[in-house]
């Protein structure tokens, strides 16, 4: 998938979610099932080398299926741009 690098914020994020999913002990195959994705999906979006990354409304359905809020998947404070 082409797009931009992950960001530090990006990186943050899916940090967070795949915690989350470690923590309810679901795979990443049954994540990807009631996320509505590919089996690979997951995989790639946590792969650090892959520039895939979850969309608002994937956060939205994430928070959903671990019955959350998706600021839980979100940094506590901004993320300081590096430019």
């Amino acid at each position: 998938m082409r797009g931009q690098p992950k960001s530090e914020f990006d990186l943050l994020v899916i940090e967070n979610v795949k915690r989350l999913r470690i923590e309810l002990k679901i795979s990443q195959a049954v994540l990807a099932v009631k996320l509505g994705v590919s089996d690979a999906f997951v995989g790639q979006i946590e792969s650090p080398k892959s520039r895939s990354k979850y969309s608002i409304e994937q956060l939205n359905r994430l928070a959903n299926i671990f019955k959350c809020s998706p600021r839980d998947f979100l940094p506590e404070k901004p993320i300081e741009d590096k430019d």
